[in-house]
């Protein structure tokens, strides 16, 4: 009983309750950074922190204006327009007015002398205010603060890329794919879904064009993508485009519909079937006649009219075969129709006949359509023949 009450006694001393206040308010400050850093909560840590440096950049200025000139009001600012909500923002730019004013006064009138605060000095902290204001504006419509902004855009571009990612194939299969967005962007409006369904034993490809280009089908793109992977190999082949064309038609979007060519390749045989949605044709090129052929199945747009039905065209891939599937910004521009666009492209594909088209991907967007101005992407598969497994073992 007595060891009870003297643990209570030490425990209710000054110091026990000091290290306990420490220990709240370093778990709150802790929990606030976080949830400002998600987005959930006050910004009051930075903007305590920002309105500090201003009477310290301002006191500096006035002992050596020399190496702190007047101008350095706008290292706050700008960092308050990156760090703070709007309403915050307006009171870190009341006080580096006022720390302005201050300036002036003690520094005299800057027809006396340099580094003073002259009207140049005083438009720079105003513009950069101006435009701090609207990213703060911006950022605050978006819901994230800008180092989350930036890192969620970069998982979203991951994330792009690791879905379009082709599967691993057989020993005598090579696929590869290219893509290039337009204007040098990081996204695109095409991408491509794939899977190995069936036990492995079936390839299927799914390669779609979204109406747009760059940033303006990117957001489209990135949803469409991911529900065109959850229905690949949830449905039989022949419902796929169906079901994506329901599943566009449901979005209700202004400028709604895409393009789109699925394909279904069994791996052990070659067989392949071809559905297509307003897509260009694919192309194969057949070892024992050295020909490309135009595999052209019929299908509307996606995102068109309910209903729609998606005929198939089928075909084969023997050893020395290779399938190329494209979008319409690698053949046709608006001075090259799409007829020309292919033939140019089958031209340029011949050179790489010997070495079982392995790294082609890359290079004929490069000779073909290196500097159009729209979303290209390019998919081959080849089955290897002897010469071409032979090149490949010697390189």
């Amino acid at each position: 009983m007595a060891a009870g009450r003297q643990r209570r006694a030490e425990a209710e001393t000054f110091t026990a309750r000091w290290k306990k206040q420490w220990h709240r308010a370093r778990v709150g400050v802790r929990r606030s950074a976080v949830d400002y850093f998600r987005g959930d909560g006050s910004d009051w840590i930075a903007l305590g922190g920002l309105l500090l440096t201003i009477p310290v950049i301002a006191a500096t200025t006035m002992v050596n204006s020399v190496w702190c000139s007047p101008s350095a009001l706008v290292i706050p600012i700008v960092a308050g327009g990156l760090l703070l909500r709007p309403a915050s923002l307006l009171g870190l730019y009341a006080a580096a007015a006022t720390a302005l004013i201050v300036e002036s006064v003690q520094l005299g009138p800057y027809t006396e002398g340099p580094s003073r605060v002259t009207p140049g000095v005083v438009l720079v902290v105003a513009a950069c205010g101006f435009f701090g204001l609207l990213v703060a504006q911006f950022r605050s419509r978006v819901g994230v603060p800008w180092r989350r902004g930036g890192t969620m855009l970069f998982d979203l571009r991951e994330r792009i890329r690791v879905q379009s990612k082709l599967p691993q194939l057989p020993k005598g299969w090579h696929r590869e794919m290219a893509l290039r967005p337009a204007g040098g962007q990081s996204f695109s409006g095409d991408f491509v879904v794939a899977a190995r369904t069936n036990g492995g034993r079936t390839l299927e490809v799914v390669l779609t064009d979204v109406s747009g280009k760059g940033m303006d089908a990117a957001s489209r793109a990135l949803l469409l993508s991911g529900a065109f992977g959850g229905l690949l190999g949830s449905l039989p082949p022949h419902a796929f485009l169906p079901a994506a064309n329901g599943y566009l038609l449901r979005q209700d979007w202004d400028e709604g519909f895409a393009t789109s060519i699925h394909l279904v390749l069994d791996l052990d045989s070659g067989d392949y079937e071809l559905y297509s949605a307003g897509h260009p044709p694919g192309l194969q090129l057949s070892a024992g006649t050295g020909r490309w052929e135009e595999k052209s199945a019929e299908g509307p747009l996606l995102g068109v009219y309910d209903g729609a039905q998606f005929d198939q065209v089928k075909g084969t891939l023997r050893p020395g075969d290779v399938l190329m599937l494209f979008t319409d910004g690698l053949v046709e521009t608006s001075d090259r129709d799409i007829a020309e666009g292919i033939d140019r492209l089958t031209g340029e594909a011949d050179r790489y006949v010997a070495g079982g088209f392995h790294g082609a991907a890359w290079h004929l967007i490069e000779a073909v359509a290196k500097d159009v101005n729209d979303d290209r992407a390019l998919l081959l598969i080849s089955r290897e023949g002897p010469t071409a497994q032979s090149a490949t073992a010697t390189g």
